[in-house]
């Protein structure tokens, strides 16, 4: 296939057709070819002698290509049978020697798209059993213990109140029951500590064997896959505290003992935590799944909405109050935030009418995000405070960030939470907050140790979940899922890459500014580079801010200059 000239390479923005010379959007995929195909292009396919029994499936349901390797003993044959009784893998000419004369052979393409859909179904185990469950079970130890405190305290008040009018004649003996319950709460509670280690090893575990089974699913590590055997511990069993309670005793000077009376646990034997069994979890999961399907078909069905073949200006207006458009917030009412290094903050109409104004200590950074109330959410890195704007422009005081500098800052469509991208001593993180505000993940570093961010200067979050960072220090798109696992960097396409604004589409895709060169980097929701936006006749010139508004319009700010762009880029 031919390269594709700069005009075209400016105006393509995805998956392109396999054919020779074609420049669609490449929306289907031959499994026997291994490329991908437009509807025209798939029609034809079918057409010919030679490829009309080949299976074509949507490009998301293409089947795994398997791995190159070249043959020990005729190192220009690739391996891609399996001989069933030697149960090793060979090369079509192998499968001709005498050794393997009468031998049954299957194809390894096959049995490799087998085992990558099986070992992806035991990664997804622990996603969405494993990791959960334990989870879960330890959320339900932490309220035990919460629930243990409440009982002492409840204890302690009714033993109190008992003694008030009679506390000249049994000081002593309420401080030894006191004492009493200290201790026996301390020992419950330790008891419980311990439950909560066990779990931390078995979520450790877990992950370690996350890690493990995503290198079997890499294609340099497929042998892997053949040679290992699936097994995953069955999660620690633990049980609840018996939880204590308080007998009263009588009135009496002689029985001072019995008055106060004692804190005892109940004889019984201690009730086991509940595990959901993994079936029923399938089950459910099955459901959701075919639903969501269902869903995403029905959707599909009416309507097809994708890249287009080319990118058409919708319209575009001076922002008053900014001298430039560095980072833009576009709300859920049409109206749209826009930002410039000064710290100027400004709401706009689609006409470009200013709203309302007001000085922040904010600069390039995205450091403004609307929701889906209507409300703008900001960070005021002087003073470490992060604060929200209402529709009726009452400006209050949201989350204090401690000794952390907040510099981007993302409302999350998904569960409505809150992203913020922090720095401190030279250390970065990402912090995840809930709705009302609090402190609910940190993300920093990697598996191995390693700091994930250094400028987190602009951050979003994608349909899958997974959260997008922009890094000047990096100089990278940084991406973890929504758990905080690293999933991949992206540092452009050869050149100095230098990334500003982010954002996310409805397809998944990501788009960021590149500094250096000027252009607007399009990629799918796993990495992989699909195209650069940067034809002059577009007018797209210095992009330092992107943003998708809820019509799939495409909002971009440049510098120097206080004009905001608007194209059209799906259909």
């Amino acid at each position: 296939m031919s390269e594709p000239s700069d005009e075209q390479a400016a105006m393509q923005h995805y998956l392109v057709c396999g054919t020779e010379d074609c420049q669609k959007n490449g929306q289907f995929y031959c499994n026997a070819c291994h490329r991908p195909l437009c509807e025209h292009c798939r029609d034809e396919h079918v057409k010919i002698p030679d490829t009309k029994f080949h299976e074509i499936v949507l490009y998301r349901h293409r089947k795994q290509q398997l791995p190159v390797e070249k043959c020990k003993l005729h190192p220009t044959r690739n391996v891609d049978i399996f001989c069933k009784e030697c149960k090793i893998p060979l090369c079509s000419k192998c499968s001709t020697m005498e050794e393997h004369h009468g031998h049954t052979f299957d194809d390894l393409e096959d049995i490799y798209a087998e085992k990558y859909v099986l070992w992806q179904g035991e990664f997804s185990k622990i996603q969405k059993y494993f990791l959960p469950t334990t989870q879960r079970l330890k959320t339900d130890i932490e309220e035990d213990a919460t629930q243990i405190r409440k009982i002492m305290e409840s204890l302690r008040t009714s033993m109190k109140a008992e003694v008030k009018s009679l506390k000249h004649l049994v000081d002593e003996v309420t401080s030894e029951n006191l004492e009493h319950i200290y201790t026996m709460e301390n020992s419950l509670l330790e008891m419980l500590k311990s439950q909560e280690t066990t779990y931390d090893d078995y979520i450790a575990y877990l992950g370690k064997m996350s890690d493990e089974f995503q290198q079997y699913l890499s294609l340099t590590n497929q042998k892997l896959l053949f040679s290992e055997t699936l097994k995953i511990k069955t999660i620690p069993e633990t049980t609840k505290p018996i939880l204590p309670v308080f007998t009263g005793g009588k009135v009496s000077k002689d029985d001072i003992s019995k008055l106060l009376g004692r804190v005892n646990v109940p004889n019984k034997e201690p009730e086991k935590r509940e595990i959901q069994p993994m079936e029923a979890v399938n089950t459910h999961m099955k459901s959701t799944e075919k639903q969501l399907e269902q869903s995403k078909e029905k959707s599909d069905m009416k309507q097809t909405l994708c890249l287009s073949s080319s990118v058409t200006k919708v319209r575009e207006y001076s922002v008053p109050g900014v001298f430039s458009a560095y980072h833009e917030s576009a709300d859920k009412s049409g109206r749209l935030w826009v930002s410039d290094r000064g710290g100027n903050l400004v709401q706009t109409d689609l006409q470009g009418n200013q709203l309302q104004k007001i000085q922040t200590s904010g600069g390039e950074e995205g450091y403004h995000t609307a929701t889906q109330d209507g409300d703008l959410i900001y960070t005021d890195k002087d003073k470490r405070v992060i604060y929200r704007i209402t529709p009726d422009k009452k400006i209050t005081e949201f989350i204090k960030t401690g000794d952390w500098t907040p510099l981007s800052v993302h409302f999350s469509r998904i569960n409505e939470g809150i992203l913020v991208g922090m720095i401190k001593d030279g250390k970065a993180k990402i912090t995840r907050y809930s709705k009302a505000g609090k402190e609910i993940q940190n993300i920093q570093i990697d598996k191995q140790g390693q700091e994930l961010y250094s400028t987190p200067h602009h951050i979003t979050e994608n349909t899958n979940g997974n959260i997008c960072t922009s890094d000047h220090g990096k100089q990278a798109v940084v991406v973890v899922n929504k758990s905080g696992q690293h999933r991949f960097f992206y540092t452009g396409q050869g050149s100095v890459f230098s990334p500003y604004g982010i954002c996310t589409d409805v397809l998944g895709h990501i788009l960021m500014c590149n500094r250096i060169s000027n252009t607007i980097h399009l990629l799918d929701q796993d990495g992989g580079f699909l195209t650069i936006i940067r034809s002059s006749q577009q007018s797209i010139k210095c992009p330092r801010g992107v943003c998708v508004d809820d019509e799939n319009n495409l909002y971009v700010g440049q510098r120097d200059t206080n004009t905001v762009t608007v194209y059209k880029y799906l259909q």
